[in-house]
């Protein structure tokens, strides 16, 4: 089964760039996507963006972090284990050659997560591996996702 995902970008030339900054275009540009709130996007603050918009590190790093935690909770509500909680603090690691080039070589996700049984602590944690095989956006990334969890009972 495949499923068809759309975006439109539209980007323009800020018409008051002067002669001295020619070579540096504007970073900014807007994602659109049918039936959602336009997304203003930048480059990051390292690459001469503007810092107060998302970039498209910012989002890969999103669409993981969110991938995972709703791929855990379904592995987690096939399990039987009521999930109460659930947060995340996740990083990557992008690695940037000499020649401008770069890509991520490492994510690091933090989940701490909170369930009702303490009983379940093992398992819980356990699903992570599962949540990570499931997970569409892991599996379309070329560097290790890696996964330090916590799990708690309140």
């Amino acid at each position: 089964m495949k499923h068809l995902f759309k975006a439109e970008l539209n980007w323009t030339s800020q018409q008051n760039q002067n002669k001295l900054s020619e070579r540096f275009y504007s970073k900014t540009h807007q994602i659109k996507i049918e039936g959602k709130p336009v997304l203003d996007v930048s480059a990051a603050k390292a690459f001469k963006g503007d810092p107060s918009l998302y970039n498209p590190e910012d989002l890969l790093l999103s669409s993981l972090v969110s991938c995972h935690m709703m791929s855990y909770l379904y592995v987690c509500s096939q399990n039987g284990i009521e999930v109460l909680e659930y947060s995340d603090n996740a990083e990557a690691t992008l690695e940037v050659s000499p020649n401008g080039s770069g890509r991520f070589v490492e994510v690091r996700l933090f989940p701490k997560v909170k369930i009702s049984d303490p009983d379940q602590i093992e398992l819980a944690l356990n699903l992570h591996f599962k949540a990570n095989q499931l997970c569409f956006i892991a599996n379309s990334c070329s560097f290790p996702v890696l996964h330090n969890a916590s799990c708690e009972v309140i």
